[in-house]
């Protein structure tokens, strides 16, 4: 096959039928010469806000391939194979079945990658299947009824089933291991343009059907997932795991423990600190959510195109004052700010979208950078920090999610009523004064990056806009230490994801987990029994 790059649509004029004719054209060929066309990748160019194209790449099927190939025409050359292929097994004898902790999407995919290749992995999940866990947490954003052990942070999926489902990443795709992860994405249920786009997404809507079909996947490959299972201690011994316990009453032993538990984890995390695992504190973010109106990142972004674009995205930085990074994270086009707790007497906030992105509101993260120069350098350090920060949260609102209009928290008012624009929560809310959770270096720096960060999306800085917190798990607050091998400290166990500081996103964890089960499959030869 042959693949042209940089093919530009107008997006007024974007359809499968003129893009052939753009690739017939730049090749010098018939239609019906093309045989085959597949979109490899599909972005958005809106640099020039009157002439808005669409940027494709694209793989063509062809009898004339070698013809068109001796003609060096820029842009095109011959098509790479995009198919992952999995390592060779390895000679050690693995007497027990492997084991992942964590079902997100690092254990997950470590799981479905074991199973594939005739490891009979087993899956233990603290939460509940994500059926009932849909049930769970609606149930707890209506009456405020937490269940610890399966929420928005815990379960099935793992907190990416309760998001946007984003799944871009700057992450070189070099082994064909993202191809892999959105092959199976695709298989299981989400739309096939997740392929091609260049900011892709699942929705959170979609993601849980997903969930459900990689789940059937996995044991009719021989593996076993067990939910409302906790591994709730290890057994170490001579440096090497021996065995885990679950529910504080069952022990089960195990060669070979890949720890994909999140970043929400802390007792989990605690635990395995107590046992001397290495681990180190790393840097992370906190701040605020912020709402506006979609209709407005919409015209910002796209100009007279506004309304013929899929809803815009955004992704702003700046540098504050105090040299401390501001930047928007995890933002979501047509989405839900969302309670996301998941500790008694503590409260954090997230964002959410569905497949359709067809929420009135675009809201996103403003966060600040800290480090252990801030908490600390103990690695528990840094899980105390993001504590405090929630249980302040917590107690201004006695539970809800605290809110507050941006003109008034630059003021330091509480608010009265919302403006211009409409609250939209998945949970309670009520007005406070959200000063009050954080020291004067975070206000100071969320303040001075929302004035820079409207010079760039007008109306960012708009007095109307929603703020709530708080956003204190952008990443873990550790790092879990693994060799070359991706084995820590303890031999047999294999941290990984975001809970072990290694990834940040669905497909960033999700190759991570790959990673992971290839270094086992090429050390150790597949279960027999």
């Amino acid at each position: 096959m042959i693949k042209i790059r940089q093919i530009k649509v107008n997006v007024e004029n974007d359809s499968y039928d003129y893009l052939i004719k753009k690739v017939s054209t730049k090749l010098n060929i018939n239609v019906n010469e093309i045989k085959k066309l597949n979109i490899i990748k599909k972005s958005i160019d809106a640099r020039d806000k009157n002439n808005i194209m669409y940027i494709y790449e694209v793989d063509i099927l062809t009898n004339n391939e070698e013809k068109i190939l001796k003609r060096n025409i820029k842009d095109v050359l011959k098509a790479e194979e995009m198919k992952y292929y999995p390592p060779k097994c390895g000679n050690n004898i693995l007497v027990n079945r492997p084991i992942v902790v964590g079902s997100g999407p690092c254990g997950l995919f470590c799981t479905l990658l074991l199973a594939e290749n005739g490891y009979k992995p087993l899956l233990i999940e603290r939460g509940e299947k994500v059926e009932d866990r849909v049930n769970t947490v609606n149930l707890f954003w209506e009456k405020g009824i937490l269940n610890k052990e399966s929420n928005v942070s815990f379960g099935e999926g793992g907190a990416g089933t309760f998001s946007d489902g984003k799944l871009n990443t700057l992450v070189n795709d070099q082994n064909n291991r993202i191809r892999k992860v959105f092959n199976t994405f695709v298989e299981c249920g989400a739309s096939s343009e997740i392929l091609y786009l260049n900011k892709p997404h699942i929705g959170t809507n979609v993601l849980r059907k997903v969930l459900v079909n990689i789940r059937k996947k996995i044991i009719s490959l021989g593996g076993e997932i067990m939910y409302n299972t906790c591994m709730t201690d290890i057994e170490v011994l001579n440096n090497k795991i021996e065995s885990i316990t679950i529910n504080n009453s069952k022990k089960i032993r195990c060669d070979v423990l890949v720890l994909a538990i999140g970043h929400s984890a802390r007792d989990t995390i605690e635990m395995l600190y107590n046992h001397n695992m290495k681990m180190f504190p790393k840097a992370f973010a906190v701040g605020l959510r912020i709402q506006h109106e979609q209709k407005m990142i919409n015209e910002s972004q796209y100009g007279k195109y506004s309304n013929i674009l899929p809803p815009a995205s955004y992704k702003l930085t700046y540098q504050a004052k105090n040299g401390r990074g501001v930047y928007t994270f995890c933002m979501c086009p047509g989405g839900y700010v969302v309670n996301s707790s998941s500790e008694d007497n503590h409260l954090i906030v997230n964002g959410m979208s569905n497949y359709e992105r067809d929420s009135e509101n675009a809201n996103s993260a403003v966060v600040v950078t800290v480090g252990p120069n801030d908490f600390g350098n103990n690695p528990m350090d840094g899980l105390e920090y993001q504590r405090k920060l929630e249980e302040k949260a917590y107690k201004l609102c006695n539970g809800k999610i605290p809110v507050q209009l941006l003109k008034d928290y630059k003021i330091n008012k509480i608010s009265t009523k919302f403006e211009e624009i409409n609250p939209i929560f998945k949970g309670s809310y009520s007005f406070a004064n959200l000063n009050d959770i954080f020291p004067d270096y975070i206000n100071e720096s969320i303040k001075e990056g929302i004035d820079n960060f409207n010079k760039k999306i007008i109306g960012f800085g708009c007095d109307s806009a929603i703020l709530a917190g708080v956003e204190s798990r952008t990443s873990s607050a550790i790092k879990i230490d693994r060799n070359e091998n991706f084995e820590s400290s303890i031999n047999g166990i294999y941290p990984g994801g975001e809970g072990a500081g290694y990834s940040g996103g669905i497909t960033t964890s999700s190759v991570d987990g790959i990673k992971i089960a290839e270094r086992i499959i090429e050390k150790y030869n597949k279960i027999s029994n």
